[in-house]
């Protein structure tokens, strides 16, 4: 039977967009899903799950122009500990810049550890202004990608998929900059002390 294992691997799973990306794949799905998030006791415990399920989906943010350490880690003890069943593997990765193109480094590394441990690497999505876009009007953008996203993976012609918010790049600068000044302003760190390269 097939069934999917959604992966959260974001280091702030329990509060992070990719849950959410998350809950939109599996209320658009029909097959079985089981939602798990990553943390650093239980990756053996999932190398394990995995025998039971014929697709793997891995939702996560762009960190540094990668893959989160959580992902990383839990990557390292798959690659120790695989099925014997391999499940084909899925992404939808997210990023705070407008263009979901800054996801592409992070999809090759995805791309990548399936070659090299004999996974087959099926859809993708790539979600640009992935930190604000599911607050602002433009929700529906991301929802009619994932349920395109999710026809891919049943129907098993497997595709590449990219959204974001329609905006010029300069609007959007712009106001993402005045997000997070008043976000430091909120709690008490100055626009000039988040300007800044030094770390404390």
């Amino acid at each position: 039977m097939e069934k999917i294992l959604i992966l959260n691997a974001s280091p702030r799973a329990p509060k992070s967009n990719s849950k959410h990306y998350a809950e939109i794949f599996s209320k658009n799905c029909t097959l079985e899903t089981k939602y798990i998030n990553i943390s650093k006791t239980n990756h053996t415990e999932l190398c394990a799950e995995l025998e039971h399920f014929s697709n793997l989906l891995f939702v996560f943010p762009l960190y540094a122009d990668g893959i989160p350490v959580t992902l990383l880690n839990f990557l390292k003890t798959l690659e120790s500990n695989p099925p014997n069943h391999k499940p084909v593997i899925s992404i939808i990765i997210n990023c705070g810049f407008i263009e979901p193109e800054q996801n592409d480094t992070a999809v090759k590394i995805m791309n990548l550890f399936c070659k090299q441990n004999g996974y087959t690497f099926g859809s993708v999505l790539k979600i640009g202004s992935g930190e604000a876009i599911l607050s602002t009007p433009f929700k529906f953008f991301v929802e009619r990608k994932i349920k395109k996203f999710v026809s891919s993976i049943i129907s098993k012609k497997y595709k590449t998929f990219k959204t974001t918010m329609p905006l010029p790049k300069k609007t959007f600068i712009n106001a993402s900059t005045k997000y997070w000044i008043d976000y430091g302003k909120k709690n008490g760190v100055s626009e000039e002390q988040m300007r800044t390269m030094k770390i404390e």
